[in-house]
Protein backbone atom coordinates (compact mmCIF):
# COMPACT_ATOMS: atom_id res chain seq x y z
CA UNK A 1 0.00 0.00 0.00
CA UNK A 2 1.54 3.63 -1.10
CA UNK A 3 1.24 6.12 1.84
CA UNK A 4 -0.74 8.97 0.48
CA UNK A 5 -1.87 6.79 -2.34
CA UNK A 6 -5.30 5.60 -3.20
CA UNK A 7 -6.65 2.15 -3.19
CA UNK A 8 -6.74 2.50 -6.80
CA UNK A 9 -3.24 3.40 -7.12
CA UNK A 10 -2.47 0.03 -5.03
CA UNK A 11 -4.79 -2.21 -7.55
CA UNK A 12 -3.18 0.24 -10.65
CA UNK A 13 0.32 -1.20 -9.60
CA UNK A 14 0.46 -4.44 -8.09
CA UNK A 15 -2.94 -6.35 -9.46
CA UNK A 16 -2.46 -9.77 -8.92
CA UNK A 17 0.57 -9.56 -7.18
CA UNK A 18 -1.86 -8.77 -4.25
CA UNK A 19 -2.85 -12.54 -3.83
CA UNK A 20 0.19 -12.98 -1.49
CA UNK A 21 -0.80 -14.22 1.83
CA UNK A 22 1.48 -11.42 3.99
CA UNK A 23 -1.13 -9.20 1.88
CA UNK A 24 -4.41 -10.46 3.45
CA UNK A 25 -3.68 -8.58 7.23
CA UNK A 26 -3.84 -5.55 5.09
CA UNK A 27 -7.55 -6.20 3.26
CA UNK A 28 -8.72 -6.76 7.50
CA UNK A 29 -7.46 -3.52 8.01
CA UNK A 30 -8.90 -1.41 5.10
CA UNK A 31 -11.72 -3.07 5.40
CA UNK A 32 -12.32 -2.37 9.23
CA UNK A 33 -11.08 1.56 8.30
CA UNK A 34 -13.25 2.17 5.78
CA UNK A 35 -15.99 0.38 7.43
CA UNK A 36 -15.63 2.81 11.01
CA UNK A 37 -15.45 5.64 8.15
CA UNK A 38 -18.91 4.68 6.76
CA UNK A 39 -20.29 4.27 10.28
CA UNK A 40 -19.38 7.70 11.09
CA UNK A 41 -20.72 9.16 8.29
CA UNK A 42 -24.27 7.27 8.20
CA UNK A 43 -24.37 8.36 11.77
CA UNK A 44 -25.33 11.41 10.60
CA UNK A 45 -27.54 10.08 7.79
CA UNK A 46 -25.22 10.75 5.16
CA UNK A 47 -24.49 8.10 1.99
CA UNK A 48 -21.06 8.41 0.29
CA UNK A 49 -22.88 7.26 -3.21
CA UNK A 50 -19.50 6.55 -4.72
CA UNK A 51 -17.43 4.50 -2.73
CA UNK A 52 -14.63 3.04 -4.91
CA UNK A 53 -11.20 2.38 -4.75
CA UNK A 54 -10.27 5.75 -5.83
CA UNK A 55 -12.07 7.59 -2.95
CA UNK A 56 -10.54 5.59 -0.28
CA UNK A 57 -6.82 7.37 0.62
CA UNK A 58 -4.09 5.88 2.74
CA UNK A 59 -3.38 7.77 4.99
CA UNK A 60 -0.38 5.32 6.60
CA UNK A 61 1.45 2.66 5.28
CA UNK A 62 3.03 1.80 8.56
CA UNK A 63 -0.52 1.92 10.47
CA UNK A 64 -2.43 0.95 7.59
CA UNK A 65 -4.83 3.44 8.11
CA UNK A 66 -7.31 4.65 5.35
CA UNK A 67 -9.76 7.88 4.59
CA UNK A 68 -12.89 7.74 2.75
CA UNK A 69 -12.42 10.96 0.57
CA UNK A 70 -14.71 12.95 -2.22
CA UNK A 71 -17.80 13.38 -1.15
CA UNK A 72 -19.22 15.25 -4.34
CA UNK A 73 -22.00 13.00 -4.80
CA UNK A 74 -23.05 12.38 -1.08
CA UNK A 75 -26.87 12.91 -0.20
CA UNK A 76 -28.63 12.81 3.06
CA UNK A 77 -30.98 9.98 3.41
CA UNK A 78 -34.06 12.45 3.43
CA UNK A 79 -32.84 13.99 -0.45
CA UNK A 80 -34.43 13.25 -3.09
CA UNK A 81 -32.33 10.09 -3.88
CA UNK A 82 -31.39 10.27 -7.94
CA UNK A 83 -30.58 7.16 -9.84
CA UNK A 84 -27.51 8.10 -11.24
CA UNK A 85 -25.09 7.43 -8.40
CA UNK A 86 -22.23 5.21 -7.93
CA UNK A 87 -19.54 3.99 -10.25
CA UNK A 88 -20.90 0.81 -12.16
CA UNK A 89 -18.80 -1.67 -10.83
CA UNK A 90 -19.30 -0.72 -7.34
CA UNK A 91 -23.27 0.22 -7.80
CA UNK A 92 -25.65 -1.49 -5.64
CA UNK A 93 -28.22 -3.61 -7.21
CA UNK A 94 -31.23 -1.86 -5.62
CA UNK A 95 -29.85 1.85 -7.57
CA UNK A 96 -29.91 -0.21 -10.74
CA UNK A 97 -33.16 -1.57 -10.09
CA UNK A 98 -34.75 2.16 -9.34
CA UNK A 99 -35.42 1.03 -6.04
CA UNK A 100 -35.57 3.11 -2.82
CA UNK A 101 -32.44 2.81 -1.00
CA UNK A 102 -30.15 3.81 1.70
CA UNK A 103 -26.83 4.13 3.32
CA UNK A 104 -26.51 0.18 2.53
CA UNK A 105 -25.30 1.02 -0.83
CA UNK A 106 -22.15 2.07 0.51
CA UNK A 107 -22.27 -1.63 2.24
CA UNK A 108 -22.52 -3.35 -1.13
CA UNK A 109 -19.53 -1.15 -2.56
CA UNK A 110 -17.44 -1.60 0.26
CA UNK A 111 -18.14 -5.42 -0.41
CA UNK A 112 -17.14 -4.97 -4.31
CA UNK A 113 -13.93 -3.19 -2.97
CA UNK A 114 -13.24 -5.91 0.00
CA UNK A 115 -13.02 -8.69 -2.96
CA UNK A 116 -11.15 -6.62 -5.47
CA UNK A 117 -8.23 -5.38 -3.00
CA UNK A 118 -7.83 -9.58 -2.03
CA UNK A 119 -7.47 -10.53 -6.00
CA UNK A 120 -6.70 -7.47 -7.72
CA UNK A 121 -9.11 -7.98 -10.08
CA UNK A 122 -13.00 -6.48 -10.23
CA UNK A 123 -15.12 -8.46 -9.42
CA UNK A 124 -17.94 -7.63 -11.33
CA UNK A 125 -16.36 -7.29 -14.37
CA UNK A 126 -18.51 -5.34 -17.06
CA UNK A 127 -19.24 -3.49 -20.41
CA UNK A 128 -22.73 -2.47 -19.83
CA UNK A 129 -25.31 -2.13 -16.73
CA UNK A 130 -26.69 -5.61 -18.45
CA UNK A 131 -23.79 -7.42 -18.48
CA UNK A 132 -22.79 -6.97 -14.69
CA UNK A 133 -26.48 -7.70 -13.82
CA UNK A 134 -25.50 -10.65 -15.28
CA UNK A 135 -22.25 -11.16 -13.38
CA UNK A 136 -24.17 -10.23 -10.41
CA UNK A 137 -26.90 -12.77 -10.71
CA UNK A 138 -23.85 -15.78 -11.66
CA UNK A 139 -21.33 -14.95 -8.77
CA UNK A 140 -23.86 -13.92 -5.53
CA UNK A 141 -26.70 -15.82 -6.67
CA UNK A 142 -30.46 -14.89 -8.71
CA UNK A 143 -32.39 -11.45 -8.14
CA UNK A 144 -35.25 -12.21 -5.58
CA UNK A 145 -38.46 -11.88 -7.64
CA UNK A 146 -39.95 -9.20 -4.68
CA UNK A 147 -36.75 -6.90 -6.30
CA UNK A 148 -37.55 -7.29 -10.00
CA UNK A 149 -41.34 -6.03 -9.16
CA UNK A 150 -40.04 -3.00 -6.87
CA UNK A 151 -37.77 -1.68 -9.18
CA UNK A 152 -39.27 0.45 -11.78
CA UNK A 153 -35.99 0.21 -14.37
CA UNK A 154 -36.28 -3.69 -13.79
CA UNK A 155 -38.14 -3.94 -16.95
CA UNK A 156 -35.12 -2.10 -18.83
CA UNK A 157 -32.96 -5.23 -17.98
CA UNK A 158 -35.05 -8.59 -17.10
CA UNK A 159 -37.45 -10.57 -18.64
CA UNK A 160 -38.72 -13.39 -16.70
CA UNK A 161 -36.03 -13.09 -14.40
CA UNK A 162 -33.43 -13.53 -16.91
CA UNK A 163 -30.84 -10.96 -17.38
CA UNK A 164 -31.38 -9.56 -21.30
CA UNK A 165 -29.53 -6.83 -23.21
CA UNK A 166 -30.93 -4.94 -26.81
CA UNK A 167 -28.26 -4.81 -29.88
CA UNK A 168 -28.54 -0.72 -30.46
CA UNK A 169 -28.43 -1.53 -33.99
CA UNK A 170 -30.71 -3.84 -34.64
CA UNK A 171 -32.98 -3.34 -31.63
CA UNK A 172 -32.82 -7.25 -31.45
CA UNK A 173 -32.55 -8.70 -27.53
CA UNK A 174 -30.43 -11.37 -26.11
CA UNK A 175 -30.65 -13.26 -23.17
CA UNK A 176 -27.45 -13.03 -20.60
CA UNK A 177 -26.80 -16.44 -19.34
CA UNK A 178 -24.24 -15.88 -16.87
CA UNK A 179 -21.93 -18.72 -16.21
CA UNK A 180 -22.82 -19.95 -12.79
CA UNK A 181 -19.82 -19.86 -9.95
CA UNK A 182 -19.04 -18.39 -6.87
CA UNK A 183 -17.84 -16.02 -4.49
CA UNK A 184 -15.64 -18.91 -3.10
CA UNK A 185 -14.25 -19.82 -6.42
CA UNK A 186 -13.95 -15.68 -7.94
CA UNK A 187 -12.23 -14.81 -4.94
CA UNK A 188 -10.10 -18.04 -4.51
CA UNK A 189 -9.92 -18.63 -0.91
CA UNK A 190 -10.80 -21.12 2.15
CA UNK A 191 -11.42 -18.44 4.91
CA UNK A 192 -14.79 -19.14 5.74
CA UNK A 193 -15.23 -15.80 7.87
CA UNK A 194 -13.87 -13.57 4.74
CA UNK A 195 -16.25 -15.19 2.54
CA UNK A 196 -18.94 -15.14 5.09
CA UNK A 197 -17.92 -11.15 5.69
CA UNK A 198 -18.22 -10.10 1.73
CA UNK A 199 -21.31 -12.00 0.87
CA UNK A 200 -23.24 -10.45 4.26
CA UNK A 201 -22.04 -6.93 2.21
CA UNK A 202 -23.16 -8.21 -1.19
CA UNK A 203 -26.46 -9.64 -0.17
CA UNK A 204 -28.86 -8.44 -3.45
CA UNK A 205 -31.36 -7.95 -0.91
CA UNK A 206 -30.82 -4.57 0.88
CA UNK A 207 -32.65 -5.55 3.80
CA UNK A 208 -30.78 -8.47 4.23
CA UNK A 209 -27.53 -6.46 3.91
CA UNK A 210 -25.86 -5.20 7.85
CA UNK A 211 -24.83 -1.93 8.52
CA UNK A 212 -21.81 -0.69 9.04
CA UNK A 213 -22.12 -0.88 12.51
CA UNK A 214 -23.35 -4.22 12.24
CA UNK A 215 -20.41 -5.27 9.66
CA UNK A 216 -18.13 -4.05 12.26
CA UNK A 217 -19.69 -6.70 14.57
CA UNK A 218 -19.01 -9.50 12.29
CA UNK A 219 -16.47 -12.22 13.21
CA UNK A 220 -13.92 -11.56 10.73
CA UNK A 221 -13.75 -7.87 11.40
CA UNK A 222 -14.44 -8.13 15.63
CA UNK A 223 -11.85 -11.11 16.40
CA UNK A 224 -8.58 -10.17 14.16
CA UNK A 225 -8.05 -12.83 12.86
CA UNK A 226 -4.57 -12.30 11.65
CA UNK A 227 -3.19 -11.70 15.25
CA UNK A 228 -1.95 -8.69 16.67
CA UNK A 229 1.39 -7.57 14.81
CA UNK A 230 0.23 -9.37 11.51
CA UNK A 231 0.86 -5.84 9.61
CA UNK A 232 4.12 -5.03 9.78
CA UNK A 233 6.29 -1.81 8.59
Amino acid sequence: LCEGGTLQGVLDRDGEALRAPAHEPRVWEVARGVARGLEHIHSYDVIHCDLKPENILIKSYSRCEVKVIDFGSSCFTSDHLSSYVQSRSYRAPEVILGMAYDHKIDIWSLGAIVAELLTGVVLFQNDSVASMLARIAGIVGPFPPEMLSRGRHAHKYFIDGVVYERDAETGSTFLLQPKGTSLRHRLDTDDELFLSFVGSLLCLNPDDRPTAEQALQHPWIATDPYGPGAVSD
